[in-house]
């Protein structure tokens, strides 16, 4: 039995989604893209085609998640779901100590509780259930080259990645009688629009203000920088289609320098290397 070529991606108006959108498009597949404003409903559409159905919902609203499945379950029309690719995500940075903790929740409530709110709603379709139609479906979370690493001042972000990693290996395992692969994709800088937002204005009157600015001066050069879009959505693509997938695959650019060695060093050896960027 076949698996569907219809996919639900979270945030797809700019940025991974997006470029991830474009490529499975290109492949034949019929992308159920969420988005928050009409906006870029409208303007994906002129783009991208029929093969583009807009759903319109924040992942942080359970009830808007909901009624985006029943309107994926309707174009199905009795068809499975051939995959969830949870994009959605937002990066809170800042040092602990005078980040407000309603920023730090809301990192989690998108980058976590919104991915399992998600995951949630759409396995039924992807074959979590008696007597599915189709093949299984596969399930995508994307991580962070943070989900493994952790720096300085970006604690909110790579605290949620780290629970989407752990949280992927438990319901890998939980959905293994279901047959739906659970497979992490953890990226390192790609070149997106996202290098070009963020703030330190909040902590211009902390100790910290002097070291954030190296530090991000530094991290976003090394941002911009990145792989190019088109080449990690063709890797993303690979990966989902690929017959017999790893549980996670790390799509870092400068892979020995970025992902190995601070892998591999010891952690007072990291903090020597974090200690001179800031």
């Amino acid at each position: 039995m076949n698996r569907s070529k219809n996919i639900v991606i979270t945030g797809v108006a700019t940025g991974l989604g997006y470029g991830a959108t474009r490529e499975f498009i290109a492949r034949g597949y019929r992308v159920f893209g969420s988005v928050r404003r009409e906006e870029d409903a409208a303007r994906l559409c002129a783009e991208l085609g029929d093969k583009f159905v807009p759903l319109l919902f924040d992942v942080t609203d359970q009830q808007a998640v909901n009624q985006a499945s029943e309107t994926v379950k309707r174009h199905l029309r009795g068809e499975g779901l051939g995959g969830l690719i949870n994009n959605s995500g937002i990066s809170v940075t800042g040092p602990l100590q005078y980040l407000p903790i309603e920023e730090l929740r809301k990192n989690f409530e998108v980058n976590v509780f919104g991915l399992v709110a998600v995951t949630k709603a759409f396995l039924p379709l992807l074959g979590a259930e008696a007597n599915h139609p189709s093949a299984p479906g596969r399930i995508l979370n994307i991580s962070s080259v943070n989900g493994k690493v952790a720096p300085p001042y970006m604690a909110p972000y790579t605290g949620t990645k780290h629970a989407v990693e752990g949280i992927s290996h438990c319901l890998r395992r939980e959905l293994m009688p279901f047959g739906i692969e659970v497979i992490i994709i953890g990226p390192g800088a790609v070149r997106t629009a996202i290098w070009d937002k963020g703030s330190l204005a909040l902590y211009k009157n902390t100790p910290y203000i002097a070291s954030l600015a190296k530090f991000f001066k530094r991290f976003v050069a090394e941002g911009k920088k990145g792989m190019p879009l088109d080449r990690f959505s063709r890797r993303l693509a690979d990966i989902f289609e690929t017959p017999r997938p790893r549980t996670r695959y790390a799509i870092v650019q400068g892979s020995f320098t970025n992902w190995i060695l601070p892998r591999l060093l010891p952690e007072r050896m990291m903090d020597r290397v974090f200690k001179k960027m800031m």
